[in-house]
């Protein structure tokens, strides 16, 4: 199996990195390929609603010269996808939230193409809002119909400077028992996901 974790911090070897990397240490631990993908700091750009992904259908964004296409071809290998944040403004990075929409939209575009994976949402914060990033995140995943594990705790770290977040002790164990409970869950479910329920791609107008 082959968890995704994407950061959509700038900072690399950060706090959402170093959250994301202890999410993962189970899954390898668990036998799963393993991949962080850094988007922090890369060129993405938003949604343009322009619907040619719900005319093509070809599992792509018409949109080029950014990393949305590579990065969405990950996401649907992936039968985990761990997406992390730092906290801006009680909310996502500009990178995630133009991950958010343009992944969202050509996944339902193509039948809903996240329907059964799991899904996991890791933001780093250095006091308040994190809570507000943590939802955006799982907007994504629920209206895909994908499967969000608990936690012993919200899936926050806390701290601002580089690593900081190390000092957290209840956040950085929250992180693996994430991880650990992503490997169990990804086991339960793995012979089961060829009877996952299908649903014919439709977009409301209005």
């Amino acid at each position: 199996m082959y968890a995704l974790a994407i950061n959509g911090s700038p900072r690399k070897g950060g706090n959402t990195d170093n959250m994301l990397q202890t999410v993962l240490e189970p899954l390898k631990g668990a036998g799963w390929e393993t991949e962080q993908c850094q988007l922090g700091g890369k060129q993405v750009r938003g949604c343009t609603a322009c619907m040619k992904c719900w005319e093509n259908r070809d599992l792509k964004c018409v949109l080029k010269n950014d990393q949305f296409n590579e990065v969405f071809e990950k996401m649907v290998r992936a039968d985990a996808i761990i997406i992390g944040t730092p906290t801006y403004f009680t909310d996502v990075t500009a990178e995630i939230k133009a991950l958010i929409d343009r992944a969202g939209f050509v996944a339902l575009a193509n039948d809903g193409l996240f329907g059964g994976k799991i899904g996991a949402a890791v933001v780093a914060v250095r006091r308040g809002g994190g809570i507000q990033a943590f939802d955006t995140i799982n907007h994504l995943f629920q209206i895909s119909r994908m499967i969000v594990p608990g936690s012993t705790y919200w899936n926050l770290g806390f701290g601002l400077h580089k690593e900081e977040v190390l000092e957290d002790a209840e956040g950085m164990a929250n992180m693996k028992n994430l991880g650990q409970n992503i490997a169990w869950l990804g086991k339960a479910i793995k012979p089961h996901m060829d009877s996952f329920p299908q649903v014919e791609s439709q977009v409301s107008e209005g």
